[in-house]
């Protein structure tokens, strides 16, 4: 239950967000009130100035004191936030006019300082200690880029006055691309999130997956991988989809005799799905709009095909591993209270649908979430006031608005520290530099700069968000992959899928930690279970970098082969990785499951021959599978037995046995 923020604090959040969104609104819908406009750089200060304040409301200096009410301190940094914010807004068109992120008068300077401070503070409780620190370090780097031993690193040098001041008044740190995008682009989105869950969308997805899996063999498990799945599209957030979907799935899939590390690396990887998820993907996805110049529409329809297959992996693997140790489904609705559950459900449907027609019909990425937004709120005063509960609809309206506040705020906070990191770079002019030396480093190897980005992704992505790793990567690797004449939207996203897996592959996971915590199992362990069930995020991002068709770049001819061919090797590897044949109904042998494992990676190539030859010879190993492997066809009385005793162990809060 939430303590820190008392109604008092709650109705002060609320009351910034109004303020917030509306100044968004303002800007992507031209409003202009009076002829009134406002600077984008005003705008981007007037933002901070409304969600900065709450990340010292909401979110606590310690851990240890988050259940205590809101202290002094944190009351006198939100006043400082709002009113420095406030100040460099109200000088924003003197800050451009007389180039203030050079020669300010010395009360800027100050508060120049101050804010650096308060960014940091705030990202340090957004995001944590670790990507903090780095953030510091890139802000502070100007200060020494004269002096650096290594010629590629050697940039400019300034002082601290002068890195004070590019970073809060110069338009490529704070202020930067990152920012930019949440101001315009994400602030709606990260609304539209908040504004499903709170409506219901969140019961209704996990119904509608109930009902269409539920009673199939597995069915608990796929259920938590088709509901995180739809819950990710809203959050685009791993964590938070674990903690929200996961105190369901995870007993229910113990319940059902799944062990339960397996059944939290399950939820685990069908949460971090939801990052690179269409239509509301992780925010690093957002700032690639400005990094590229692309709408998002464009990102959205190209991440969705990844998504698909990384999907389909899961699946495949969940149905594998049920057929092979007996787990039947569950006793409740079957596909025939599908129609009812659409039928109460249809504005959530609705609102999807209308999302992505608005994106992609219309072209209206920044204005087409608020629009979604009102519609879901209306519908929540009509279903409300139809139920006779009229007298809930303030305050309803008023959680909205604090949750929404506390979502945007841990974004804004994150991506405004994350800022400090381009200006770091930036300020000295290593950034322009950085990509040339990394492909004459890798003597203009593709693979080898691709193995190099994928391992420095994973390792930034155990200390930083990965909207941080995405933009330092995105200044880096991202130009020297297009240099070596990568599709540009292929080489961003490959740097979004590798800062991603960090939240599943050891020794962080914070996904599969989290997850392991809701099921009370070894979180390294439950985190390996992760990993090989989320093992197709390893391989797709080079499969759509050497086959940009993946990404639905091409001829349509090329698209469809790409995406057939990808199916079926997901498919064959999802059933190498658990050793059962699905469609066969038998068990695999070793020397048949690192065969089929080989033959389906050959699959993604983008040479046909190859991926015919491939897919003809998983066939063959099937075909062997089917009538000359000893594995029985049918569930023994002995598989049937062991799965009663871990339906029993789990009813008990026992783990049960792996088979």
């Amino acid at each position: 239950m939430e303590t820190r923020l008392t109604p008092l604090w709650k109705a002060v959040v609320a009351v910034l967000t109004v303020t917030g969104v509306l100044l968004a609104m303002n800007q992507v819908f031209f409003w202009n009130p009076g002829g009134f406009t406002l600077l984008r750089s005003s705008y981007l200060y007037l933002v901070l100035a409304c969600f900065l304040p709450i990340c010292f409301l909401a979110f606590p200096l310690l851990k240890s004191v988050r259940n205590r009410p809101v202290p002094f301190y944190d009351v006198i940094l939100a006043l400082l936030a709002a009113g420095v914010c406030t100040y460099f807004g109200v000088n924003g068109e003197t800050i451009v006019n007389q180039g203030w992120d050079y020669a300010a008068p010395q009360t800027a300077v100050l508060l120049s300082y101050l804010l650096w401070l308060l960014v940091l503070e705030a990202l340090r409780r957004t995001a944590g200690l670790i990507v903090t620190l780095i953030a510091l370090a890139f802000s502070l780097y100007p200060l020494a880029a004269g002096q650096m031993p290594l010629g590629f690193l050697r940039g400019i040098s300034t002082d601290l006055s002068g890195a004070a001041q590019g970073h809060i008044m110069g338009a490529d740190s704070v202020l930067g691309l990152p920012l930019q995008t949440a101001g315009t682009i994400l602030i709606g989105f990260l609304l539209f999130g908040v504004a499903l869950q709170h409506t219901g969308g969140a019961t209704f997805f996990y119904d509608l997956a109930q009902a269409l899996f539920g009673r199939y063999r597995g069915g608990s498990a796929k259920v938590s991988v088709f509901s995180s799945a739809f819950m990710g599209m809203m959050s685009g957030s791993a964590v938070s989809n674990v903690l929200t979907t996961g105190p369901m799935t995870i007993p229910a899939m113990k319940r059902a005799g799944f062990p339960g590390r397996y059944a939290a690396g399950i939820e685990a990887t069908a949460s971090t799905g939801g990052t690179i998820t269409p239509p509301i993907m992780g925010s690093a996805a957002f700032i690639m709009v400005s990094f590229i110049g692309v709408p998002y529409s464009e990102i959205a329809l190209a991440a969705a095909i990844p998504a698909i297959l990384y999907f389909l992996g899961i699946f495949v693997q969940v149905d594998a591993y049920s057929a092979k140790s007996g787990l039947m489904g569950q006793r409740g609705p079957g596909p025939a209270a599908v129609g009812g559950i659409l039928l109460r459900g249809w504005p959530y449907l609705a609102a999807l649908i209308g999302l992505v027609a608005l994106l992609v019909v219309q072209q209206r990425e920044s204005q087409a979430p608020y629009w979604i937004v009102a519609f879901l709120l209306v519908v929540l005063v009509v279903r409300l006031t139809g139920e006779g509960k009229a007298r809930q609809v303030p305050a309803a309206l008023f959680d909205f608005l604090v949750s929404a506040g506390r979502t945007i705020a841990e974004i804004i906070g994150i991506i405004a520290g994350v800022g400090l990191i381009v200006g770091g770079l930036s300020m000295t002019g290593v950034s322009l530099s950085l990509a040339r030396e990394l492909v004459a480093a890798v003597g203009e190897n593709l693979v080898l700069i691709l193995l190099a980005g994928a391992v420095t992704c994973f390792i930034l992505g155990m200390g930083m968000t990965v909207s941080a790793v995405y933009v330092f990567l995105a200044i880096v690797m991202a130009p020297a992959l297009t240099q070596l004449g990568v599709n540009p939207i292929a080489a961003h996203l490959f740097v979004i899928y590798w800062a991603t897996v960090s939240y599943i592959t050891p020794p962080v996971g914070l996904a599969a930690f989290a997850a392991a915590n809701i099921a009370k199992t070894p979180p390294m362990a439950t985190a390996w279970t992760a990993t090989r069930l989320g093992a197709v995020k390893y391989i797709v991002p080079f499969a759509f970098v050497f086959n940009p068709a993946l990404l639905g770049q091409g001829a349509g001819t090329d698209i469809v082969l790409a995406v057939v061919f990808s199916a079926a090797g997901v498919f064959f590897l999802a059933c190498a990785f658990e050793g059962w044949m699905t469609g066969v109904g038998r068990a695999l042998t070793l020397p048949v499951r690192t065969a089929m494992a080989v033959l389906a990676l050959g699959l993604f190539a983008p040479s046909l021959p190859v991926s015919s030859a491939c897919l003809a010879g998983c066939a063959v190993l099937a075909v062997v599978t089917r009538f000359w492997n000893a594995g029985d066809q049918t569930v023994s009385a002995e598989r049937e037995r062991v799965r009663k005793e871990r339906v029993e162990a789990a009813d008990r809060g026992e783990e049960p046995a792996e088979v």
